[in-house]
């Protein structure tokens, strides 16, 4: 992890991609001159994540409601948005920028920062540097905002509201910040005779000798201090509007007003403390990951299973070998088959548990293989570990395991897997809810236990539960009263014995206010068979009209 500050010499670089979602979009489709966005599926309906230049052209902005949107624009073409896609973008692009610097963060979900510390030399200076940026960018169709800065927090503002390419130069040697009411300042009495950086921004913008005095991050919004909406609200009702403002108001006032949020989006001094440098900001730095990758290419295509067996088994001892001297052990493994016409034949497979035995990694695989169609032959295959965990090694060989204690569970479980399916097998969990069918949930077979918070007792409840409540009809003596028959599947049931009611109230924080209790009972019929039912409400709740009956589960 990575801290910046205001040393002397420290450079940040913040990268903001402002159309990410739409570059990416067209990079795939291609540009359309017509209006497109991407839209966001939310609580109250889709809504616009990303358009391109016709629909802004058109009056349509990214956070309007789908409807409002096609009225302004009715000819507005949509797609769904894959915000997966671009993390995973902006992580593989993050790793490609530390050809600009020695380490690089990212600033999600649409920015990058970089350390270009000691490095704009190479370019020809700073702004050659960002011009490299803005141009390499360009070239693979993404438009993009860079800036330079002594924190990533000055160099975040300057990228998402400052000129375009901006660059704020270093405190310099002897420089210490302070803050007073007059504004931001340096103390240095020789920053006043300095004179303007080599380079300058545009016109537009006011620059000032001292490195944080003037137009260049005073006259920047608030927003430019990374804060969340509520925060940005609050200051805009005090008349708040500026950075520069900030420094008006005495630091202890704004201490009190927001001395009980200590996140730093949330906190207008902890942000406006870490853009001067005062307040060390961590950054963790992006690590490419190496895939482990094993391949084998034939010198004659092979179309016989037998020859792809053998094949296979190579492969996997060669994918032993590389995860044991990473001392690592795989979770998902891939295998990709390269046919003479071309076709890529992929077949996966995710183990239960962290595993690099050869043999057992090969009798799953084989069963992936029976309906496969080699058709002319296959001259390349390839097996990588896209997914790899830490494993000692002295891991036990599974079919010692098996002679010595029977089948291991984990490879019973990667067994059942490659027949049923990776998603079949799964084991239940408890979970802290009075609600029967909120009481548990389904996780991976080898998944960790987890600690229930707080111990729930139960009366007597069955072991097999309808997988929805089924309604039935009931007949009882009073409103409240046990009842006496009931109706289920066509069938009357005259009631024997009943024992209840259980009560079960609902889950406020998670259900509406009108939501209504429930009384559960335990019954059984002339036949000897017992039921689990409950009473959806009261007479007298007021939430509703009469109460429903369902039976929910079956005694043994």
């Amino acid at each position: 992890m990575r801290e910046t500050a205001s040393s002397s010499g420290r450079r940040i670089m913040a990268i903001w991609l402002p159309a990410l979602a739409i570059d990416r979009w067209q990079r795939s489709e291609g540009e359309s001159p017509a209006p497109f966005a991407l839209l966001a599926e939310t609580a109250h309906g889709p809504r616009i994540a990303a358009v391109n230049a016709a629909a802004r052209d058109a009056g349509v902005r990214a956070g309007a409601m789908l409807g409002d949107a096609r009225a302004l624009c009715p000819e507005l073409a949509v797609a769904p948005g894959d915000p997966g896609g671009d993390l995973a973008f902006i992580e593989k692009l993050a790793v490609w920028a530390q050809r600009w610097g020695p380490w690089s963060a990212l600033d999600p979900p649409d920015g990058l920062l970089v350390d270009v510390t000691g490095v704009a030399h190479l370019f020809g200076g700073e702004a050659a540097l960002l011009a490299d940026v803005a141009a390499r960018l360009a070239v693979r169709g993404l438009s993009a905002r860079p800036a330079i800065a002594p924190t990533a927090g000055a160099a975040w503002a300057l990228a998402h509201y400052g000129p375009d390419r901006a660059i704020l130069p270093g405190t310099g040697r002897g420089t210490i910040l302070a803050e007073d009411g007059g504004g931001v300042r340096a103390s240095d009495p020789n920053a006043a005779r300095s004179g303007p950086p080599a380079c300058t921004p545009p016109p537009s913008c006011e620059w000032s000798p001292s490195p944080y005095r003037g137009g260049m991050l005073n006259d920047l919004p608030v927003a430019a201090l990374r804060l969340d909406p509520a925060t940005l609200l609050v200051l805009r009702r005090l008349g708040l509007k500026r950075v520069g403002e900030l420094s008006g108001v005495a630091r202890d006032a704004l201490a009190r007003r927001f001395r009980s949020t200590r996140a730093p989006g949330a906190n207008p001094l902890i942000r406006l403390d870490q853009l001067l440098g005062k307040v060390p900001e961590p950054l963790l730095p992006v690590v490419a990951a190496q895939l482990s990758l094993v391949q084998r290419r034939l010198m004659e295509p092979i179309r016989h299973r037998s020859l792809l067996d053998q094949v296979l088994g190579d492969l996997a001892a060669d994918m032993a070998r590389l995860l044991e001297g990473q001392a690592k052990g795989a979770r998902r493994l891939e295998l990709a088959l390269w046919k003479v016409d071309g076709e890529v034949l992929v077949r996966k497979l995710e183990l239960a548990a962290a595993s690099r035995d050869a043999a057992h990694i090969a009798r799953l695989f084989g069963g992936k293989l029976d309906d496969l169609d080699a058709g002319f032959g296959i001259e390349l295959a390839r097996l990588s570990a896209p997914w790899c965990e830490p494993l000692a090694l002295s891991q036990a060989d599974f079919e010692k395991a098996a002679e010595a204690h029977g089948t291991s569970l984990s490879a019973c479980i990667d067994r059942l897997n490659a027949r049923l399916g990776e998603a079949a097998v799964h084991r239940p969990q408890p979970v802290a809810s009075h609600l029967p069918e909120r009481a548990q949930r389904w996780v991976p077979p080898l998944e960790p236990e987890r600690a229930v918070q707080g111990e729930l007792a139960f009366h007597a409840r069955p072991l097999k539960l309808l997988d929805r409540p089924e309604p039935i009809a009931v007949l009882y003596a009073s409103p409240d009263g046990l009842p006496r028959r009931f109706s289920w599947r066509g069938q009357v049931h005259e009631i024997a014995r009943a024992e209840g009611p259980e009560r079960i109230a609902p889950e406020w924080w998670r259900m509406r206010g009108t939501a209504r209790l429930r009384d559960y009972y335990r019954i059984e019929d002339r036949e000897g068979r017992r039921y689990w039912i409950y009473r959806h409400g009261l007479a007298s709740d007021g939430r509703g009209g009469v109460p429903e009956w369902y039976l929910q589960g079956l005694y043994a």
